[in-house]
């Protein structure tokens, strides 16, 4: 209708434009030079009409991209606060049976209010995401995977306040026997569709120190099932023998959300290069073990004089506030590769500098580490400030273009209800690519 409109008021606009080759009395003054122009003007406005006609309903591949784009983008755009009603559809119809097991396991922890808030605390918050998630089932016989919540990270010891993870072996077993002992499910699969969080140093082996987690090893009950870990290395390790994914530490999304009201992402950044924590200035402690691999500590004998590196060794409740006004924030290995510090840089727009080496980083498929951060090896540490000064000099303004956009702050850090592309949706992502560990689809493939 609209284009019938248009020639319509065209078609009247010819008519006037001709009245102006005629004279007073109505007669053509030359008859072949008006019918000339009538010709070529006629010609014209039907091209242009007829081009103007293709391009607005000619359905050519680009136009359909670029709508595709727009949708997907305004979709994105407001599932950020909420879930798509399709959920099951976007993760092949994943279901998760998470088991009620009885509160000494989990809930009875929670009277520590550390327990939910402390870097290893992804155990509660997979847990109560879960719990609240469309993909959840309440009949187990329609499961693809079954959710043990044991919370073994929130025993926190007396003496120096870190968690006690001795208890763990013990815990879990106890939390297996009474699960494989009341319902068919554990036995039917051996344990290969359940699935764990072990979100601490060494994951499944709970140790703190590398040599004595690799001494006891993944317990012989767990190494069938998956394992949702911190812990991740690209070489052959004792405490990754077992189907894993790697997951971020826990960083509080209120606590970030906090420093970025205060401070913006792309506001002044004043620090050049910025590292709170442990650093010892001699690495070999009463254990007789080098912590960080003496790395923390090479950092600050060359560096604690320099300026330019704003190098802390003590604790500040507020450091956020300090990486938020950080242009690098080194990420060195502790006692084992991965750091709470990897979340929070990316959280709070500073460029990671990921000094660890072999690490196998969080979400590697939908988070392109790359772009976004820098590798150091651990014996290039002295080289550090050199490597800096270059990249300042060079592609900075391209990583932290990278670095800010949202979604990857999103796919760090766990909530309280799964948000589409947060830390929890995309562990179950990754659990939807290991459908074939589902006995429901083994027994009906059709379903799939």
């Amino acid at each position: 209708m609209a284009d019938l409109h248009r020639s319509t008021k065209n078609r009247k606009g010819f008519y006037v434009k001709m009245k102006f080759f005629r004279t007073k009395n109505g007669k053509p003054e030359n008859p072949f030079f008006v019918r000339y122009f009538k010709w070529i003007l006629w010609f014209s406005l039907s091209f242009y009409f007829f081009a103007m006609f293709l391009n607005n309903h000619e359905p050519g591949t680009s136009s359909l991209k670029t709508t595709m784009i727009n949708h997907s983008h305004c979709a994105l755009s407001e599932s950020v606060l909420r879930e798509p009603k399709d959920v099951h559809g976007l993760l092949n119809d994943l279901k998760v049976y998470v088991y009620e097991l009885p509160s000494k396991y989990n809930s009875d922890w929670l009277s520590n209010e550390r327990c939910s808030n402390h870097l290893f605390a992804s155990e509660v918050a997979i847990h109560r995401a879960l719990l609240k998630n469309d993909v959840r089932t309440f009949d187990p016989s329609e499961a693809d995977f079954f959710f043990v919540p044991v919370y073994v990270s929130c025993n926190f010891s007396t003496v120096n306040g870190f968690p006690a993870i001795g208890h763990s072996r013990a815990l879990l077993s106890s939390a297996v026997e009474l699960i494989s002992s009341e319902l068919p499910f554990w036995k039917r699969s051996n344990g290969s569709d359940h699935v764990f969080v072990a979100s601490h140093d060494y994951g499944a082996c709970f140790h703190a120190m590398e040599d004595r987690a690799i001494a006891d090893g993944i317990p012989e009950f767990m190494k069938n099932s998956i394992i949702l870990q911190t812990f991740g290395v690209k070489y052959r390790h004792t405490c990754q023998n077992a189907e894993n994914i790697v997951i971020p530490p826990y960083i509080s999304p209120k606590a970030v959300q906090s420093t970025l009201t205060k401070s913006p992402i792309d506001g002044r950044r004043d620090i050049f290069a910025f590292f709170r924590g442990k650093m010892e200035v001699h690495p070999k402690n009463v254990s007789g073990r080098f912590y960080s691999k003496r790395v923390r500590t090479e950092i600050h004998r060359k560096y604690g004089n320099d300026r330019r590196f704003y190098l802390k060794r003590h604790r500040f409740a507020g450091y956020q506030s300090e990486i938020v006004r950080s242009v690098f924030c080194l990420c060195p290995l502790g006692w084992a590769p991965w750091s709470p510090r990897l979340v929070e840089s990316v959280a709070l727009g500073c460029v990671p500098v990921i000094i660890a080496d072999g690490i196998r980083l969080p979400f590697e498929s939908t988070v392109s580490w790359s772009d976004i951060s820098l590798t150091v090896r651990e014996k290039d540490v002295a080289k550090l400030g050199g490597m800096l000064d270059y990249v300042a000099a060079t592609n900075l303004s391209a990583i932290q273009r990278n670095l800010w956009d949202r979604k990857l702050q999103r796919a760090l850090l766990f909530h309280d209800d799964v948000e589409t592309g947060d830390a929890t949706w995309e562990v179950l992502v990754a659990l939807s690519t290991k459908l074939s560990r589902s006995h429901r689809r083994s027994r009906f493939p059709a379903n799939e």
